[in-house]
């Protein structure tokens, strides 16, 4: 495949952006890659994965209601300061995840669109899994219509959630 740059040489970089649910793919050759400053793995200037987290730790959430500075935020086992963690790009000890937890799921959410994982399930044999999953999912919206008081709708998945487990519990699923 040639460079979609210049369309002359051939295309040595596969680049894939994700901004906003939004997928961009393009291959370019490494001469343009270096014209457009596009940081090129395994050159001396190249790519580390440190640095992106480092720049991708520094975002500072516009509607933040995070009460600490980065520069206070302090891990009480090991240590370690949220600026040393954004610049090293790597936690000190465990404990760190519960004492940056208010900073990282942002982060997580702002780099993964969710900060929970749900992982894949095989279609022909995560029968079980994908049931349980929809019962949950089925439960969390009956709690929300609950609370905005939507009673005939939460009265109908009720019932939803009642013929998924009659399913779940009675047959080989």
């Amino acid at each position: 495949m040639l460079c979609q740059e210049c369309n002359k040489k051939p295309a040595t970089l596969h680049f894939t952006k994700i901004i906003n649910g939004e997928k961009t793919e393009f291959r370019i050759c490494e001469s343009c890659a270096r014209e457009k400053g596009e940081l090129i793995p395994g050159t001396p200037n190249g790519f580390s994965i440190h640095n992106l987290l480092s720049g991708l730790l520094d975002f500072e959430p516009s509607h933040s209601t995070i009460g600490a500075k980065p520069q206070t935020l302090r891990c009480d086992n090991c240590g370690l300061t949220y600026s040393q963690f954004s610049k090293l790009g790597r936690f000190g000890c465990s404990s760190c995840y519960e004492h940056f937890s208010e900073r990282l799921d942002p982060l997580f959410k702002r780099v993964h669109g969710n900060n929970v994982h749900v992982g894949k399930v095989p279609k022909r044999t995560g029968g079980l899994i994908q049931y349980k999953r929809e019962i949950d999912k089925l439960k969390n919206d009956m709690q929300m219509r609950i609370a905005r008081e939507e009673f005939e709708q939460a009265a109908k998945i009720r019932d939803q959630i009642r013929e998924l487990e009659t399913k779940l519990n009675g047959s080989n699923v």
